[in-house]
C-alpha cells in the first residue's frame, strides 16, 4: 500500500499579537518516536507555554491523536491534525510550539494560528510518495539458509537482526508489495511470521 509522508523536517512561523507560533512537522513511524520528539520539543524551548501537536501512523491512516495541551477544547489540536489530513499524510508528526505573547487571541484565533502556524511546517518539508514496510520474522533450518539470503538479496531486503540457535531466525522489514512473494520461501522450507508495526 502506497502513501505520502514527509521525508525532510519542515518548519513554519506564524506572529500574531506578540504571540509566535512555530510550527515543526517530521517523519515518525511508531509512538515511541512522538513521544521522543514531544520531550525534545519541550526541552529545547522550556520557554513556550503550549507544544500542541497532532500525528497519524500506517498506511491505513487509522492510527492517529491530537491534543490542545492547555489550550481552549479543539482550538489547537484539530486544527493541527486536519492539515495533515488536507495534505493526505501520515506517519507524520506536526507539533506547534506557542510563545504567549501577552494578548489573548479568543478560540477563533488560536484555531488560525494553529492551522497556519502547521500548514506552513508541512508545506516547508518535502512530501515523498512511499511504500507500507512490514516486520517478518523468518526462520529456517541451516540447509534452507543459502536460499533465504539469495531471495533477501535479490529483492533487496535488508536484515534488522538475526539469531543463531539450532535453527537461523532473521527479522526483516518487507514492503507490502513483496509480501505475496514470501510463499516462495515456504516452498524451501521457510516459515515465516508477521511481527508488530510497531517496534519499540
Amino acid at each position: 500500500m502506497f502513501y505520502h509522508t514527509i521525508r525532510s523536517q519542515g518548519e513554519g512561523v506564524y506572529k500574531e499579537k506578540g504571540s509566535r507560533f512555530i510550527g515543526i512537522t517530521q517523519h515518525v513511524t511508531t509512538e515511541h518516536e512522538v513521544k521522543a520528539a514531544i520531550a525534545h520539543l519541550r526541552k529545547e524551548h522550556p520557554q513556550a507555554v503550549h507544544v500542541c501537536y497532532a500525528f497519524r501512523l500506517g498506511a491505513d491512516k487509522k492510527h492517529f491523536r491530537y491534543t490542545d495541551d492547555g489550550e481552549p477544547s479543539n482550538s489547537a489540536g484539530p486544527p493541527i491534525f486536519g492539515q495533515i489530513q488536507q495534505a493526505n499524510l501520515t506517519n507524520c508528526f506536526v507539533a506547534v510550539v506557542r510563545y504567549y505573547g501577552g494578548v489573548k487571541l479568543g478560540v477563533g484565533g488560536l484555531i488560525q494560528a494553529y492551522r497556519q502556524a502547521a500548514k506552513e511546517a508541512i508545506e516547508a518539508a518535502e512530501i515523498v510518495e512511499t511504500e507500507d514496510h512490514l516486520y517478518y520474522e523468518l526462520h529456517g533450518n541451516f540447509g534452507a539458509l543459502p536460499q533465504l539470503m539469495a531471495w533477501l538479496k535479490k529483492y533487496k531486503i535488508a536484515i534488522k537482526s538475526q539469531n543463531y540457535t539450532d535453527k537461523h531466525e532473521i527479522t526483516v522489514l518487507i514492503p507490502g508489495s513483496l509480501v505475496q512473494h514470501l510463499e516462495q520461501l515456504e516452498k524451501k522450507g521457510v516459515v515465516f511470521s508477521r511481527l508488530s508495526s510497531d517496534r519499540e
